[in-house]
């Protein structure tokens, strides 16, 4: 095992001895946010430790068989034993690494998520493909029995959307598609081109953790526009003949967020502070993650609208991310939803690169 992660190991070793010796403090015991907080971390780091320690034996235990290895009455015996250790040795290395990966995980994975999706350049085109994604999206949470919401839809004028955001309340969804965000750039056949020309559209995706209340930035009312006004496109007579559509815009930043799927106002603004709540919180993130190194150099959860990510190429049945330079011919069936097909080849990336990163931070 390479000795910056041995060192960034025992490092946390000692902070499990540290927090032992705290727990048992009387001042801590009285002190219940204090306990709290430091039991928690505590609990965290005992998986890793008790591995680490068991490495630590299994590599004093071949350190001694070594020395004994050369005896010629001992050899086969001692070899046996050897190989058998170092078996043990591998195992106990794959698994620190990955319980080394989790206690630096980011604490949003955690939550649902918000799912933004943009229709780009292409006009008519773009909107079918921001449909399409939004198809993709909602077919992956019903295939791991997700539920989720359409929080705004605003449709496009020959099927698809202009924009449209859902909502994903199961814990750890944020996690999995985080690395959704960004361009996704299509080429195919619109139904509408005569001529059998292909053509090139794109879409934006944003996804953003859905934060409980008492973590989100809080919001000063001063700082929010609200407007009302007649909800447009599917939903019946009611939502065009009562101003229950809500538009608010947070002057500081500019940001404007509509919601006018509900037919109560009351409904549509909650919603629509949920979606301002997220994306406030995104935009600290993302200016957060520009310091850091890994993260902006391989771009990955960048969340930037301005990278493009992939490329959804009809006529070949393929699919590449440009991040990770994969390239699968499973078009339609990540289409389809089987999004895992994308992200399990990403997340191993992400993963092996915040291996690397830890002997840059020791």
């Amino acid at each position: 095992m390479k000795t910056f992660i041995v060192t960034k190991l025992t490092t946390l070793q000692n902070r499990y001895k540290e927090l032992e010796i705290l727990l048992g403090n009387p001042e801590i015991i009285k002190d219940r946010e204090q306990l709290c907080v430091f039991s928690k971390e505590y609990a965290q780091l005992a998986d890793i430790t008790s591995c680490f320690q068991h490495w630590q034996q299994v590599q004093e235990n071949i350190d001694k068989t070594m020395q004994i290895v050369e005896d010629p009455e001992m050899r086969e015996i001692a070899q046996e034993e050897l190989n058998k250790y170092s078996t043990l040795l591998i195992t106990l290395e794959q698994q620190l690494h990955l319980l080394l990966l989790q206690t630096d995980k980011d604490p949003n994975d955690k939550y649902g998520c918000f799912i933004e999706v943009r229709a780009g350049t292409g006009g008519n085109e773009a909107a079918l493909f921001a449909g399409d994604l939004f198809r993709m999206y909602s077919r992956y949470a019903e295939i791991n029995s997700w539920t989720f919401e359409i929080v705004s839809a605003n449709y496009g004028l020959h099927g698809g959307y202009k924009e449209i955001i859902i909502k994903i309340s199961n814990d750890n969804a944020y996690g999995k598609l985080k690395f959704e965000s960004g361009g996704h750039r299509v080429q195919r056949v619109p139904e509408t081109e005569s001529q059998g020309r292909i053509h090139t559209s794109s879409c934006t995706v944003a996804v953003m953790p859905d934060i409980i209340k008492t973590e989100l930035t809080e919001i000063d009312n001063y700082d929010l526009r609200i407007d009302t006004f007649r909800a447009s496109g599917a939903g019946g007579q009611h939502v065009n003949t009562t101003e229950s559509a809500i538009r608010i815009t947070h002057i500081p930043t500019g940001l404007v967020v509509e919601c006018q799927d509900e037919r109560s106002q009351h409904k549509n603004k909650a919603k629509a502070l949920s979606v301002l709540g997220a994306r406030l919180r995104a935009i600290e993130a993302q200016n957060r993650q520009k310091e850091e190194s890994f993260i902006r150099r391989n771009l990955l959860g960048s969340g930037d609208r301005s990278d493009r990510i992939r490329t959804y190429n009809f006529p070949q049945g393929r699919i590449t991310d440009h991040r990770i330079s994969f390239t699968t011919y499973r078009l339609y069936d990540v289409i389809d939803g089987k999004l895992e097909i994308l992200i399990q080849p990403m997340m191993q990336e992400y993963q092996a690169n915040k291996l690397a990163a830890l002997s840059e931070t020791i």
